[in-house]
């Protein structure tokens, strides 16, 4: 059990991931986290808490500006053949920490892998790529890459070092 802000015992709650997986027939990378956080999906998209470094960084490495709204967010991702999507279909979890993680129930990627052409997929975390490593990879029999995590709890990852890492995701999206 964890205590919320107030000092008062908060327990897991099942939760269904709220909406759909952002991608198109010319996505060639899926960037899979792990499940939205509260601010996600109380936006109702990816990567919503501010503290995210999510939308600082793939701008970074595309040399774009940082979308500002949603469908800016999702020209962003769709132009530069991204996919977006989460490991995780449904949990309990206490608010956002993926530390309290359980009763997984997994995302059938298939939907996505069928209607384009993934190269790679790459897990944001070690939450995401080890729900892909246990309940995914053994059904789409394809590997992940593990890239460090954008959340604001992987404080240790300055944006430039995260930059760096994550800058194999425009190779991968630019290959002909």
């Amino acid at each position: 059990m964890m205590t919320d802000r107030n000092g008062k015992t908060a327990a897991p709650a099942r939760i269904i991931h709220p909406f759909g997986p952002l991608f198109d027939e010319e996505s060639r990378v899926l960037i899979l986290g792990s499940f939205p956080s509260v601010k996600s999906r109380e936006q109702n998209f990816f990567y919503g808490h501010p503290q995210n470094r999510f939308w600082k960084i793939i701008p970074l490495i595309f040399g774009e500006k940082v979308p500002e709204s949603i469908e800016e967010k999702k020209k962003l991702i769709l132009s530069h053949h991204l996919a977006l999507w989460d490991s995780i279909a449904s949990c309990e979890i206490t608010g956002s920490s993926d530390a309290s993680i359980k009763n997984v129930q997994a995302n059938d990627l298939h939907f996505i892998l069928d209607h384009c052409q993934i190269r790679q997929i790459y897990c944001n975390g070690k939450k995401s790529f080890e729900m892909y490593r246990k309940y995914i990879e053994p059904v789409t029999e394809r590997e992940a890459v593990c890239l460090p995590s954008t959340s604001p709890a992987n404080a240790a990852w300055s944006v430039d070092r995260l930059a760096e890492a994550w800058s194999v995701i425009r190779k991968q999206a630019e290959k002909e």
